[in-house]
């Protein structure tokens, strides 16, 4: 049992990914599903609780972009024993400016939001208590790359 959880910018390809990788055997967990919800945050750790009291592995897609906002969610993961994954996702802002203009109606984000996520991104660290950290970039061919993470 695991716990995943994304990490990047609006539009860095995280939910392409978890359709790709994960969708057949991970329950997802994202505040894009209940955008005018209240108390999402209380919401979203309920739903991971709940998951992982059933066994039942969870990927997070959020964009995750602090330390201080992924602190919670791995320590729910520890408590409920699960291995800890983080995959980190190139997040050059034009690539995710050029991919969100792409979407259409709900789906496209504010370009602010972007710019926001961006400023206040910081990069996981393993000691951050993650189990393992993966890096996930996108080739210009459209397929997914994923390497082992580099602690800077």
């Amino acid at each position: 049992m695991e716990l995943v959880l994304f990490i990047g910018l609006q539009g860095s390809g995280k939910s392409s990914f978890y359709r790709e990788r994960f969708a057949d055997s991970h329950v997802l967990v994202s505040k894009d599903l209940w955008p005018h919800a209240r108390r999402r945050e209380a919401r979203q750790q309920r739903l991971i609780s709940e998951a992982l009291a059933a066994g039942r592995s969870v990927v997070v897609d959020n964009t995750n972009p602090t330390p201080e906002g992924r602190a919670p969610l791995i320590a729910v993961g520890k408590a409920h024993g699960a291995r800890v994954v983080g995959y980190a996702f190139e997040s050059r802002l034009e690539d995710c400016l050029a991919r969100n203009a792409r979407r259409e109606g709900r789906a496209r984000v504010p370009e602010v939001a972007l710019y926001a996520t961006r400023k206040v991104l910081r990069w996981p660290s393993l000691a951050e208590g993650f189990d393992a950290l993966f890096f996930v970039r996108f080739t210009p061919e459209g397929t997914t790359e994923v390497t082992d993470w580099r602690e800077s």
